[in-house]
């Protein structure tokens, strides 16, 4: 690892912990409840601890100037929910795009098992060593994807993280396997950092449970979007997430010091 990249990487997580909300969803859902105004939506999750955001890069002057001192990352593919597959990703940046957008890091999604997965893992072997010229961090999101494949299933989610790592990223985003035991096989299928994207929890206290599961698993933080971005409180939700992560309070430790209700 360079000295940019690591340099980069303390500049988007904390001690190698990593509390990161993506706000890229414009692209695929539209302007949804907190994207509309997203400065205050990333100056409230900022302000509560989250490390670093990611959007679009036709988003970076949205972001710059709201983030409190925080990352920035410039996700480079996407799709949309009324095109004729929102699992075929298609590249929207390049590492040139992305630093001249103030990015610290790129991300790129790959969905494993999906009919797109051989152009996707062809992308994003290219765009790691476009990044690695450069120095900048990439967060692969390899999610398990695909008719024949359960999103939620240790051995597939472990295949796509270690996919990752193979083709060169240095942070890993998935889903989460539902329990810490499973999700063990799944950090233990890597060297790479393990973040767990938020999926569709049972409120609260059910989400910080899977934070505090991947955490002992193994896992190094979470990349979660909606269920921090569109919280009734944006900024106490990403609070208690980072104090799960960055300060090891269990799940009602931590909403109760965040001041959430169960």
């Amino acid at each position: 690892m360079t000295a940019g990249i690591t340099a980069r990487l303390q500049r988007i997580g904390t001690e190698g912990r990593y509390v990161v909300v993506p706000m890229d969803h414009g692209i695929t859902l539209g302007a949804v409840t907190g994207l509309k105004d997203i400065e205050s939506t990333i100056d409230a999750v900022t302000r509560g601890g989250a490390d670093a955001v990611l959007t679009q890069k036709g988003i970076a002057d949205r972001v710059h100037g709201n983030k409190n001192g925080a990352g920035y990352i410039a996700h480079l593919n996407g799709s949309t929910a009324i095109g004729p597959d929102e699992n075929d990703k298609r590249r929207t940046g390049s590492v040139e795009a992305a630093l001249r957008a103030g990015a610290d890091a790129v991300s790129f999604h790959i969905n494993v098992g999906s009919k797109y997965e051989r152009e996707q893992i062809e992308q994003l072997g290219a765009l790691t060593d476009e990044a690695a010229e450069y120095g900048l961090p990439v967060l692969a999101m390899t999610y398990a994807r695909g008719p024949d494949t359960e999103g939620d299933d240790p051995e597939a989610l472990g295949r796509a993280v270690r996919l990752g790592e193979e083709l060169g990223a240095d942070l890993i985003k998935t889903g989460y396997s539902g329990d810490r035991e499973s999700f063990e096989h799944v950090c233990e299928s890597t060297r790479c950092p393990v973040l767990i994207a938020g999926g569709s929890p049972d409120g609260d206290l059910q989400s910080l449970r899977d934070v505090r599961g991947a955490m002992d698993a193994g896992g190094a933080g979470v990349s979660m979007g909606r269920t921090i971005f569109q919280h009734d409180d944006p900024e106490r939700m990403a609070h208690a997430v980072a104090l799960v992560v960055h300060e090891d309070l269990d799940a009602a430790e931590a909403l109760e010091r965040a001041e959430l209700d169960a």
